[in-house]
């Protein structure tokens, strides 16, 4: 006895897209203070400021004292 054919179901591609899980993980960042005083010391140069944003230190404040200039940089922790 032989069993009649089953015509072949074409397959569907699926749209189901699976992503892996999120996860937030909190940034930690160190910082650096730079502090020059404004009658004896020149503020960092463009090249200074080059070298430390290349590795990785961004300048995100900068604060003017009587005679001092603070200069505040944040980098993530590696």
């Amino acid at each position: 006895m032989r069993l009649p054919e089953v015509p072949a179901v074409p397959r569907q591609r699926s749209e189901v897209k699976i992503q892996p899980p999120m996860v937030f993980v909190h940034p930690v960042w160190e910082y650096k203070h730079l502090v020059r005083q404004r009658l004896t010391e020149q503020p960092p140069e463009d090249a200074d400021l080059n070298v430390l944003g290349a590795d990785g230190w961004e300048l995100v404040g900068m604060f003017v004292e009587a005679d001092t200039l603070h200069f505040y940089l944040k980098r993530l922790v590696r």
